[in-house]
């Protein structure tokens, strides 16, 4: 056998998922493309309208993604009273893969909540210090492992310090306890700040945020997607199929009429409003004009192709629904169909951008001083452009 041999190209992954990416400028750690959401797996929150899954069910779903080449997992302490983590970590386990997998956890929720062994429960919420130790320490057990890929923290209390926060989660590094920090549900000034703190003082900054973000909800559009560029950041998206509202006409008449409904813990509504019905309408004609077999697949391709280092956090309790999903991956979007998407319901970022532009084009104020041309942005990876990132076997 020749020494050519060990520079052989590795075989085609079973499905697009296996095309790893890296997480971000910040971190050099590859992932799949699309991040399996855990808040499904676990089996105590049926009666949140959440559903759930029993071990043999999480397990299925897990090996599922797993044999298509995901290697991406997001969960959080207290999701589904601590039996997501747990089944998750179990899992790795038994199959023996927990290095192979990327997994990202938080904490600040109180995970111990309706604990009728613990009284006091100050010590379980929030970002501070004894939060961190004491969940960081539980999710370690949970998972079975010696280290978390990705910490979050899950959101901003407003009680605790930048500096406490930071301190906090760099000694966790140092410690080995976890590799790459995140911050969700954070405004983004709060995100800015604390990165510009890490640099300052030697300290490990937020490499990827996570946040609320679909063709329906763009409030993240005005000030984090911006933040997310200029800091280097990798986006994680959740809810991006709007709870289920991502559905055609006849998908809600079905529900209506088996009982069957829909999702209920962000909204007590699960019917479609107005203005949704008018996006879901124009995702099924751009399905339509690209091929695609569903609407949520096109709603999933929108927030990956809008910028670069977008992994949307994608849960669900079938396997059909996964696979289903996956489709998203073959799917391109030209800035027409995208336009196209955003002008069903048009979203207005208010002041200042209303006034100054977003930074896309020059704005008013250069207008009577002359012609310019604009540098363009790095653009998200496309479809067709997924073979230019095949390693190349050197010359020996």
């Amino acid at each position: 056998m020749s020494a050519a041999h060990l520079w052989a190209p590795a075989g085609a992954p079973p499905t697009k998922l296996g095309r790893h990416r890296r997480l971000s400028d910040k971190a050099g750690v590859h992932v799949s493309p699309i991040c399996l959401g855990g808040m499904s797996i676990g089996d105590k929150w049926a009666s949140y309208g959440m559903g759930v899954m029993d071990k043999q069910s999480s397990f299925k779903l897990l090996d599922a993604f797993y044999e298509a080449g995901g290697n991406f997992i997001d969960t959080a302490n207290n999701y589904q009273d601590e039996s997501s983590e747990a089944f998750i970590g179990e899992w790795m386990e038994t199959r023996g893969i927990r290095d192979q997998i990327i997994i990202a956890t938080k904490y600040s929720t109180n995970y111990k909540r309706g604990r009728q062994d613990v009284k006091q429960h100050s010590a379980y919420v929030g970002n501070h210090m004894k939060s961190l130790h004491v969940s960081v320490e539980d999710s370690l057990k949970k998972l079975r492992t010696s280290y978390i890929d990705i910490l979050y923290v899950h959101w901003w209390d407003w009680q605790t310090s930048v500096e406490e926060v930071m301190n906090g989660l760099h000694a966790l590094v140092l410690a080995g306890k976890v590799l790459y920090l995140g911050i969700s549900d954070a405004p983004s000034w709060i995100v800015s700040r604390a990165n510009q703190y890490a640099r300052d003082h030697g300290k490990t900054p937020f490499c990827i945020y996570q946040g609320l973000w679909s063709v329906m909800h763009r409030d993240l559009e005005r000030d984090i997607l911006p933040m997310v560029k200029a800091e280097g950041m990798a986006l994680a998206p959740w809810n991006v199929l709007a709870s289920g509202k991502i559905r055609t006409d006849e998908e809600e008449r079905q529900r209506r009429e088996t009982g069957e409904k829909g999702r209920t813990v962000l909204s007590p509504n699960w019917e479609r409003t107005e203005d949704e019905r008018k996006v879901v309408k124009v995702l099924e004609e751009v399905a339509a004009q690209v091929g695609a077999k569903t609407v949520q697949a096109v709603a999933i391709a929108y927030v990956m192709q809008k910028i670069p280092y977008v992994f949307p956090i994608v849960g669900g309790r079938k396997v059909e629904h996964l696979y289903a999903n996956l489709e998203a991956l073959d799917i391109v979007l030209t800035g027409e169909h995208i336009r196209k998407i955003e002008g069903a319901v048009p979203f207005r970022a208010g002041f200042p951008y209303d006034m100054i532009g977003d930074g896309t084009s020059y704005n008013v104020g250069y207008a009577n001083a002359g012609q310019y041309d604009l540098w363009p942005e790095r653009e998200a990876i496309r479809p067709n452009q997924q073979n230019s990132g095949n390693a190349v076997m050197p010359s020996l």
